[in-house]
């Protein structure tokens, strides 16, 4: 019988992908000695924003998710970031490999504007991990689960994650809106001889007495 243990050990901005792709780096250990043949692995990683501290200027970010900081106590609560999927190779002893995480700027998810709102610093990870493990013996092949308690914790920098955006959407966010909100913001755009949706939400802003921020 296998015994995996699962470590996070390093972050990075993957260069080369389509999507904005957060590369985690995992180490597996098999502890019996016995060869992995494959796994055929599932992860689920959630944030854990109550493992951190935040600024004045952040905490006014996050009134949206957590409402004001006197209620924290109640309201940090564990969100979803991702669940993906990955084919390990076969490996006696110990394996890295990294882990693709495709990420989303889109502002109706509360990883994003969770994330959005962090100046500086890292962001508390917990990697849950599942699946099936093969296995080769004198036997031949054997098949288990990977153990529902096996997780692992990384701290990953804003740093990382803001590098990740940058190469997608740089010095800019995404939001999405309904068909008939834009249309009604394009011909806004269009009777002003507006240039730029910014240059449309600046004059909205000023339309209704709001500073931009």
């Amino acid at each position: 019988m296998t015994d995996l243990v699962f470590d996070c050990i390093d972050a990075q901005a993957d260069r080369y992908a389509a999507v904005p792709t957060l590369q985690l780096k995992l180490r597996i250990s098999e502890t019996t000695g016995a060869q992995v043949h494959a796994i055929a692995l599932r992860c689920q990683i959630r944030i854990e924003p109550q493992r951190r501290r935040y600024s004045p200027e952040e905490a006014d970010g996050l009134l949206e998710l957590f409402g004001e900081p006197p209620r924290w106590g109640d309201t940090l609560k564990p969100m979803q970031f991702a669940t993906v999927s990955l084919m390990v190779p076969s490996f006696t002893g110990s394996l890295e490999i990294d882990l693709p995480v495709p990420c989303t700027y889109d502002f109706e998810v509360a990883a994003s504007k969770y994330l959005h709102a962090l100046g500086d610093g890292e962001v508390p990870l917990l990697l849950l991990f599942s699946g099936t493990v093969f296995t080769k013996g004198l036997s031949g092949f054997s098949v288990g689960q990977v153990p529902w308690h096996k997780e692992a914790s990384y701290r990953l920098p804003v740093a990382v994650w803001r590098e990740i955006m940058d190469r997608f959407f740089p010095g800019a966010g995404w939001i999405r809106v309904r068909r008939d909100t834009l249309d009604s913001l394009q011909r806004f755009k269009a009777v002003r001889a507006l240039p730029t949706w910014d240059d449309a939400l600046e004059a909205l802003f000023k339309e209704a007495g709001e500073a931009k921020q």
